[in-house]
């Protein structure tokens, strides 16, 4: 039984270019896809992805940065050796 896709040009022009890095043809990566599901009867995939949203740790160091900037003077370094030794108090 063969089946037929319909995918919006945009959606396969950003896609397809990423399946070829690979090494793929779109055929092929659905083949993959589909044998996986039948040997693993679970989904290839993630639906918790959010794109460019960090996590609840990185927003809370995120919201530290920027309130230290408004009352402190960050400090610079010319070179990584003296950013070591000011860390090791020397």
């Amino acid at each position: 039984m063969a089946y037929s896709v319909r995918i919006d040009d945009e959606l396969k022009n950003k896609a397809f270019p990423i399946i070829e890095k690979y090494g793929l043809t779109p055929s092929q990566l659905i083949k993959l896809v589909f044998r996986q599901i039948a040997e693993t009867k679970v989904l290839p995939l993630s639906f918790d992805y959010q794109a460019n949203e960090p996590n609840e740790e990185t927003k809370q160091a995120i919201r530290e940065l920027i309130n230290n900037r408004q009352t402190q003077t960050l400090k610079e370094y010319d070179n990584w050796n003296d950013l070591i030794k000011d860390i090791q108090g020397e």
